[in-house]
C-alpha cells in the first residue's frame, strides 16, 4: 500500500514511496516534485463534496505540465483555460473539448477562432467589446444554423479580505467580469445573434479563498442575476469559479462540506449545469520545490541560508509575499538558530522566508519548499539566465521525469544575432 503525499519516513522526507534525497541526487536541484496520489485524493475529496453532477474544470494555469493535465483527463475532469496555448495543451492531454471553458479578459481573435474550431463547452465573455469580437469571428467562421456557446462573467463586487490583493478578482475595481446591469443588456443582444448562443453565467472572485462568506455573497448575486435573465432568455449553465485555498502555514482549511452546502442551497435549485474551476486546491499541496544549500552567509543581523533555488524558480514569495514552509529532507532533531532563507538571484526580493528556526545547515543539505504544486513552475522564468528546473511525477513507488531541465543552449536557442553584430 503506497504512502500518500509528502511525509517523513525513517527521518527522511518522501514523496509517496520515493525519498526526496534520492530524486535530488539522480536529477539535480532545483527540482519540482509532484505526488500523483495526492492530486487524485484532492480530486476525490472535492468530487465527494460536490457530487458527480458538478463538472470540475481544472484551472490549467495552476500547473500546465502535460502529465498533470493527462492525470486530470484520466479522472474525467474538464479544464478552465485562459489562453490558446492552455487550450491546446488541454486537448493534447486528452481533456474533452466539451468539458473546456475559456476564460480571461484578453482573448485574441485567433484564440477565439481556436475555441470555436474545437467546439469547446463555452467561452466566458468578460466585456461588451469582447462580445462584439466573438460575434464577428463567429459570423465569419460558422455556417448558417451553427453558433458558439457563451457565458457572461459577473463581477459581483465582493471583497475577499482574507486573500492577497493581487489574487482578488471579484471586487468593483478588478479588470475581470462585468456588473449585473451591463450583463442584462449584453445577454439580450447575444440572444438575438444568429452565431451566438448565450448559455449562462460565470463568476470567480479570487484565489486562495478559505472563508465561505465571500463565496456565499457571490453565489447569491449569481443566482439573482440568473433569475432576472430567465425573464427573457434561458440560463442553462452556472460556472461558479474556483479559488478554494490550501493550508500554507496557519490558514484554516476550507470547510468542504460548508462549501458544498452553499452550492446545493443557492445554485442547485436553479436546475442548471454547474461548473467549478479549482486549480490550487487540486495541485497546490501536491508539489514541492527541492533545493540544496549553497552556503550560509554570516551577517551582523544574523545568518542567511542561500539556496540554489531562486525567485525565478518560485515567484510567489516575491510577487505575492507568499509563505512556503521549508522542511529539511533529513529531519532535524533540534532547531534553535534563526535563519533568513534566500536564493541566488540578483534581486533583494529573492527571499523565501525570514527568521526560520533550523538546526545548523551545511553545504549540500537538501531542503523542500512545500505546497509549490500550483503557480510554481508555471510562473517560472529564466531571469539571470537561470535554466527552468526539471519536474518529476511520483506515483507510489514509480517516478518519472515529466520535464527535462533546461540548459543555457535551451535558453538561447531562439536568439538571433544580426550580421552587423556577428563576430
Amino acid at each position: 500500500m503506497s504512502s500518500q503525499g509528502f511525509h517523513y519516513q525513517n527521518n527522511t522526507l518522501y514523496a509517496d514511496d520515493v525519498p526526496l534525497d534520492q530524486l535530488g541526487r539522480d536529477h539535480g536541484t532545483p527540482l519540482y516534485i509532484y505526488s500523483a496520489s495526492l492530486i487524485r485524493d484532492n480530486i476525490r475529496r472535492l468530487r465527494d463534496a460536490l457530487g458527480d453532477d458538478v463538472l470540475i474544470a481544472y484551472a490549467a494555469k495552476a500547473n500546465t505540465n502535460g502529465s498533470i493535465l493527462s492525470l486530470m483527463a484520466q479522472d474525467g475532469l474538464g479544464a478552465d483555460v485562459v489562453s490558446g496555448g492552455e487550450l491546446l495543451r488541454a486537448l493534447r492531454a486528452g481533456i474533452k473539448a466539451d468539458k473546456i471553458v475559456f476564460s480571461g479578459v484578453g482573448k485574441t481573435d485567433d484564440e477565439i477562432a481556436l475555441a470555436i474550431e474545437n467546439k469547446i463547452a463555452q467561452i466566458n465573455i468578460e466585456s461588451g467589446a469582447e462580445l462584439e469580437r466573438i460575434m464577428a469571428v463567429a459570423t465569419e467562421m460558422l455556417p448558417a444554423g451553427q453558433s458558439v456557446p457563451v457565458a457572461f462573467r459577473l463581477n459581483p463586487d465582493v471583497e475577499t479580505e482574507m486573500t492577497h490583493a493581487k489574487i482578488s478578482t471579484g471586487h468593483g475595481r478588478s479588470k475581470f467580469g462585468m456588473p449585473a446591469g451591463e450583463i442584462l443588456g449584453l445577454y439580450k443582444d447575444a440572444a438575438k445573434h444568429p452565431s451566438i448562443t448565450p448559455v449562462g453565467l460565470s463568476a470567480h472572485i479570487g484565489s486562495q479563498l478559505t472563508a465561505l462568506d465571500p463565496l456565499r455573497d457571490a453565489f447569491h448575486r449569481l443566482a439573482d442575476l440568473a433569475g432576472h435573465i430567465r425573464g427573457f432568455a434561458p440560463v442553462e449553465c452556472l460556472d461558479f469559479g474556483g479559488g478554494l485555498g490550501i493550508v500554507y502555514t496557519d490558514e484554516q482549511p476550507v470547510d468542504l462540506s460548508g462549501y458544498a452546502a452553499l452550492v446545493r442551497d443557492i445554485l442547485a435549485p436553479l436546475k442548471t449545469r454547474l461548473i467549478t474551476e479549482p486549480g490550487r486546491f487540486l495541485v497546490g499541496n501536491a508539489g514541492v520545490l527541492l533545493s540544496q544549500v549553497i552556503h550560509v552567509k554570516s551577517t551582523p543581523n544574523g545568518p542567511i541560508l542561500i539556496l540554489d533555488a531562486g525567485m525565478n524558480d518560485l515567484m510567489r514569495p516575491a510577487l505575492y509575499d507568499a509563505v512556503h514552509t521549508i522542511l529539511p529532507v533529513q529531519e532535524w532533531n533540534d532547531a534553535k538558530t534563526s535563519y533568513d532563507v534566500a536564493g541566488p538571484v540578483c534581486e533583494s526580493s529573492d527571499v523565501f522566508l525570514r527568521d526560520v528556526k533550523m538546526a545548523t545547515p551545511k553545504r549540500g543539505d537538501m531542503m523542500a519548499l512545500m505546497n509549490a504544486g500550483a503557480y510554481g513552475l508555471t510562473m517560472a522564468g529564466t531571469y539571470n539566465s537561470r535554466p527552468i528546473p526539471a519536474e518529476i511525477l511520483v506515483d507510489g513507488e514509480r517516478s518519472a521525469v515529466i520535464r527535462q531541465r533546461q540548459n543555457i543552449d535551451d535558453i538561447t536557442r531562439d536568439e538571433r544575432t544580426p550580421d552587423w553584430l556577428a563576430a
